[in-house]
Protein backbone atom coordinates (compact mmCIF):
# COMPACT_ATOMS: atom_id res chain seq x y z
CA UNK A 1 0.00 0.00 0.00
CA UNK A 2 0.72 3.55 -0.47
CA UNK A 3 0.31 5.88 1.96
CA UNK A 4 -0.19 9.34 0.25
CA UNK A 5 -2.34 12.13 -0.48
CA UNK A 6 -2.48 13.46 -4.05
CA UNK A 7 -4.21 17.02 -4.79
CA UNK A 8 -7.22 15.24 -6.01
CA UNK A 9 -7.79 13.90 -2.62
CA UNK A 10 -6.83 17.29 -1.09
CA UNK A 11 -10.25 18.60 -3.34
CA UNK A 12 -12.30 15.32 -2.12
CA UNK A 13 -11.77 15.60 1.20
CA UNK A 14 -12.41 19.14 1.70
CA UNK A 15 -15.64 21.37 1.13
CA UNK A 16 -15.38 20.41 -2.92
CA UNK A 17 -16.04 16.78 -1.76
CA UNK A 18 -18.55 18.04 0.72
CA UNK A 19 -20.80 19.85 -1.72
CA UNK A 20 -20.50 16.43 -4.16
CA UNK A 21 -22.02 14.37 -0.82
CA UNK A 22 -25.12 17.25 -0.75
CA UNK A 23 -25.52 16.28 -4.38
CA UNK A 24 -25.11 12.76 -4.52
CA UNK A 25 -27.89 10.02 -4.07
CA UNK A 26 -28.95 8.71 -1.09
CA UNK A 27 -31.03 5.96 -1.69
CA UNK A 28 -31.50 2.93 -4.35
CA UNK A 29 -34.41 4.45 -5.77
CA UNK A 30 -32.77 8.26 -6.53
CA UNK A 31 -29.64 6.08 -7.91
CA UNK A 32 -31.89 4.07 -10.16
CA UNK A 33 -33.94 6.97 -11.36
CA UNK A 34 -30.68 8.52 -11.91
CA UNK A 35 -29.53 6.05 -14.25
CA UNK A 36 -32.93 5.43 -16.00
CA UNK A 37 -32.32 9.49 -16.79
CA UNK A 38 -28.50 9.04 -18.32
CA UNK A 39 -28.29 5.77 -19.57
CA UNK A 40 -32.02 4.36 -20.41
CA UNK A 41 -31.20 1.48 -17.82
CA UNK A 42 -31.21 1.43 -14.00
CA UNK A 43 -28.40 0.66 -11.42
CA UNK A 44 -29.41 -2.32 -10.67
CA UNK A 45 -30.02 -3.63 -14.26
CA UNK A 46 -26.36 -3.55 -15.17
CA UNK A 47 -25.75 -5.34 -11.59
CA UNK A 48 -27.51 -7.82 -12.19
CA UNK A 49 -26.09 -8.61 -15.82
CA UNK A 50 -22.32 -8.66 -13.84
CA UNK A 51 -22.94 -10.21 -10.75
CA UNK A 52 -26.31 -12.33 -10.72
CA UNK A 53 -24.34 -15.34 -11.14
CA UNK A 54 -21.83 -14.83 -7.77
CA UNK A 55 -22.41 -16.49 -4.26
CA UNK A 56 -24.07 -13.52 -2.37
CA UNK A 57 -21.85 -14.32 0.69
CA UNK A 58 -18.50 -13.66 -1.08
CA UNK A 59 -16.57 -10.39 0.40
CA UNK A 60 -17.15 -7.21 -1.41
CA UNK A 61 -15.25 -4.01 -0.91
CA UNK A 62 -16.47 -0.64 -3.04
CA UNK A 63 -13.79 1.91 -3.06
CA UNK A 64 -14.84 5.58 -2.85
CA UNK A 65 -18.22 4.37 -1.44
CA UNK A 66 -19.63 7.64 -0.86
CA UNK A 67 -22.53 7.72 1.11
CA UNK A 68 -23.23 4.25 0.07
CA UNK A 69 -25.87 3.96 -2.23
CA UNK A 70 -24.53 1.80 -4.52
CA UNK A 71 -23.84 -0.63 -1.86
CA UNK A 72 -27.32 -0.14 -0.86
CA UNK A 73 -28.33 -1.73 -4.62
CA UNK A 74 -25.95 -4.69 -3.74
CA UNK A 75 -27.71 -5.27 -0.26
CA UNK A 76 -30.77 -5.16 -2.06
CA UNK A 77 -29.80 -7.89 -4.55
CA UNK A 78 -29.13 -10.27 -1.74
CA UNK A 79 -25.27 -9.66 -1.25
CA UNK A 80 -24.72 -9.53 2.35
CA UNK A 81 -21.09 -8.96 3.45
CA UNK A 82 -20.13 -5.32 2.19
CA UNK A 83 -17.70 -3.09 3.19
CA UNK A 84 -16.56 0.29 1.58
CA UNK A 85 -13.72 3.08 2.09
CA UNK A 86 -14.18 6.59 1.57
CA UNK A 87 -11.78 9.35 2.32
CA UNK A 88 -14.63 12.32 2.82
CA UNK A 89 -15.44 11.84 6.37
CA UNK A 90 -18.79 14.08 6.22
CA UNK A 91 -19.90 11.48 3.22
CA UNK A 92 -19.14 8.65 5.68
CA UNK A 93 -21.35 10.15 8.32
CA UNK A 94 -24.01 10.02 5.90
CA UNK A 95 -23.42 6.61 4.76
CA UNK A 96 -23.38 5.19 8.62
CA UNK A 97 -27.19 7.33 8.54
CA UNK A 98 -28.07 6.47 5.13
CA UNK A 99 -27.46 2.17 5.59
CA UNK A 100 -27.41 -1.02 7.71
CA UNK A 101 -25.14 -3.55 8.37
CA UNK A 102 -22.63 -2.28 5.80
CA UNK A 103 -18.99 -1.68 7.26
CA UNK A 104 -18.10 2.05 5.52
CA UNK A 105 -14.65 3.35 7.20
CA UNK A 106 -11.77 5.54 5.62
CA UNK A 107 -9.54 4.32 3.19
CA UNK A 108 -8.33 5.52 0.05
CA UNK A 109 -7.65 3.93 -3.18
CA UNK A 110 -3.79 4.12 -2.04
CA UNK A 111 -4.03 2.49 1.40
CA UNK A 112 -6.76 0.57 1.60
CA UNK A 113 -7.02 -0.80 5.14
CA UNK A 114 -7.42 -4.35 4.77
CA UNK A 115 -5.24 -7.44 4.28
CA UNK A 116 -4.01 -8.56 1.25
CA UNK A 117 -6.89 -10.97 -0.77
CA UNK A 118 -9.24 -10.21 2.00
CA UNK A 119 -11.78 -9.80 -0.62
CA UNK A 120 -13.49 -11.79 -3.39
CA UNK A 121 -14.30 -8.97 -4.82
CA UNK A 122 -13.08 -5.18 -5.32
CA UNK A 123 -15.17 -2.53 -7.37
CA UNK A 124 -14.99 1.26 -7.84
CA UNK A 125 -17.90 3.78 -9.55
CA UNK A 126 -16.54 6.69 -11.02
CA UNK A 127 -13.61 6.57 -8.95
CA UNK A 128 -10.19 6.07 -10.75
CA UNK A 129 -11.33 9.10 -13.18
CA UNK A 130 -10.76 11.25 -10.50
CA UNK A 131 -6.70 9.80 -10.16
CA UNK A 132 -4.38 11.55 -12.27
CA UNK A 133 -2.51 9.53 -14.68
CA UNK A 134 0.61 9.39 -12.67
CA UNK A 135 -0.68 8.35 -10.10
CA UNK A 136 -3.91 5.71 -11.35
CA UNK A 137 -1.21 2.77 -11.42
CA UNK A 138 -0.66 2.71 -7.46
CA UNK A 139 -4.07 2.97 -6.72
CA UNK A 140 -5.03 0.11 -9.37
CA UNK A 141 -2.08 -1.64 -7.47
CA UNK A 142 -3.57 -1.29 -4.21
CA UNK A 143 -7.28 -2.43 -5.76
CA UNK A 144 -5.53 -5.47 -6.72
CA UNK A 145 -3.64 -6.38 -3.50
CA UNK A 146 -7.30 -7.03 -1.73
CA UNK A 147 -9.29 -8.99 -4.10
CA UNK A 148 -8.44 -12.58 -4.17
CA UNK A 149 -10.79 -13.27 -7.32
CA UNK A 150 -12.91 -10.18 -9.44
CA UNK A 151 -12.45 -6.54 -10.02
CA UNK A 152 -15.28 -4.77 -11.09
CA UNK A 153 -15.90 -0.84 -12.41
CA UNK A 154 -17.82 1.56 -14.04
CA UNK A 155 -16.37 3.82 -15.16
CA UNK A 156 -16.13 7.19 -18.13
CA UNK A 157 -14.54 5.69 -21.10
CA UNK A 158 -12.40 6.44 -23.67
CA UNK A 159 -9.99 4.94 -26.05
CA UNK A 160 -6.83 6.99 -24.76
CA UNK A 161 -6.58 9.14 -21.69
CA UNK A 162 -8.64 12.52 -22.16
CA UNK A 163 -8.23 15.09 -19.52
CA UNK A 164 -12.09 16.43 -18.72
CA UNK A 165 -12.95 19.80 -17.22
CA UNK A 166 -15.10 19.29 -14.27
CA UNK A 167 -17.51 21.85 -13.02
CA UNK A 168 -14.66 24.28 -14.01
CA UNK A 169 -11.71 22.64 -12.31
CA UNK A 170 -8.64 21.22 -14.22
CA UNK A 171 -6.33 18.58 -12.73
CA UNK A 172 -9.63 16.17 -10.98
CA UNK A 173 -11.23 13.90 -14.24
CA UNK A 174 -10.01 12.29 -16.68
CA UNK A 175 -11.39 9.19 -18.71
CA UNK A 176 -9.66 6.21 -20.40
CA UNK A 177 -10.30 2.44 -21.22
CA UNK A 178 -9.61 1.57 -17.13
CA UNK A 179 -10.36 -2.45 -18.25
CA UNK A 180 -7.63 -2.13 -20.42
CA UNK A 181 -5.62 -0.15 -18.46
CA UNK A 182 -5.91 -3.04 -15.50
CA UNK A 183 -4.91 -5.61 -17.95
CA UNK A 184 -1.87 -3.79 -18.98
CA UNK A 185 -0.68 -3.82 -15.53
CA UNK A 186 -1.26 -7.40 -14.64
CA UNK A 187 -0.81 -9.73 -16.52
CA UNK A 188 -3.40 -12.73 -14.65
CA UNK A 189 -6.38 -10.44 -15.21
CA UNK A 190 -8.53 -11.41 -17.95
CA UNK A 191 -12.06 -9.79 -19.07
CA UNK A 192 -14.96 -11.73 -18.00
CA UNK A 193 -17.80 -9.08 -19.33
CA UNK A 194 -17.71 -5.73 -20.29
CA UNK A 195 -20.61 -3.01 -21.42
CA UNK A 196 -20.21 0.28 -23.19
CA UNK A 197 -23.24 2.14 -22.06
CA UNK A 198 -24.22 5.35 -23.89
CA UNK A 199 -25.42 8.80 -22.58
CA UNK A 200 -28.86 9.25 -23.53
CA UNK A 201 -28.42 13.10 -24.12
CA UNK A 202 -25.05 13.01 -25.55
CA UNK A 203 -21.89 10.97 -26.97
CA UNK A 204 -21.03 10.21 -24.13
CA UNK A 205 -20.38 7.03 -23.12
CA UNK A 206 -19.06 4.52 -19.51
CA UNK A 207 -17.39 1.43 -19.86
CA UNK A 208 -18.76 -1.64 -17.08
CA UNK A 209 -16.47 -4.02 -16.87
CA UNK A 210 -15.75 -7.23 -14.66
CA UNK A 211 -12.23 -8.98 -14.57
CA UNK A 212 -10.67 -11.92 -12.84
CA UNK A 213 -7.52 -13.64 -12.05
CA UNK A 214 -6.77 -16.18 -13.66
CA UNK A 215 -6.35 -19.92 -11.57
Amino acid sequence: MVNKETSQMSEWMNDFGNNYVDRNCSSLSELNSLYQNNYNVTRTMLNEEFLSGLDKNIRILEVGSNVGAQLLCLQDMGFKNLFGIEINKYAIEKSKENTKDINIIFGSAFDVPYKTGFFDLVYTSGVLIHISPSDIKAALKEIYRCSSQYIWGFEYYANSYEEVNYRGNDGLLWKTDFAALYKSVFEDLELVKEKKVKYCNDENIDNMYLLEKKA
